[in-house]
């Protein structure tokens, strides 16, 4: 069974940092996208970044140049570095992918930026 646990959160100040990780098991995990998304209080989720088996990334324009998603297939773990971290960057952080034609996700990660 695919499963996802994420970890790093935590509280920061604005202006602040936190890197995200995301580990994988079950699957394949050179073989697999994975995408970083976020639901702030009340709000819908959101995709923030992505990334491809061949390490194409794309970002939501709201973290462009902030955020960088990376992948390490040794130790099938996928990162977020956030930087400048702003209030409206609270949310919870949540890694998912797809494989054998089912989304998984992960539990979760709590960001709070203060300002």
């Amino acid at each position: 069974q695919v499963q996802l646990v994420e970890s790093g959160g935590g509280k920061v100040q604005a202006g602040g940092s936190l890197t995200l990780s995301c580990k994988v098991s079950g699957t394949i995990f050179s073989l697999i996208a994975l995408d970083w998304y976020r639901q702030a209080p009340e709000k819908q989720r959101e995709l923030v970044a992505s990334i491809t088996s061949t390490e194409t990334t794309t970002y939501a324009d709201s973290v462009k140049g902030r955020f960088i998603i990376s992948r390490d297939n040794a130790k099938n773990t996928v990162y977020l570095q956030m930087k400048s971290l702003k209030p409206e960057d609270t949310a919870v952080y949540y890694c998912k992918t797809f494989a054998l034609y089912t989304e998984y996700w992960g539990q979760g990660t709590q960001v709070t930026v203060s300002s």
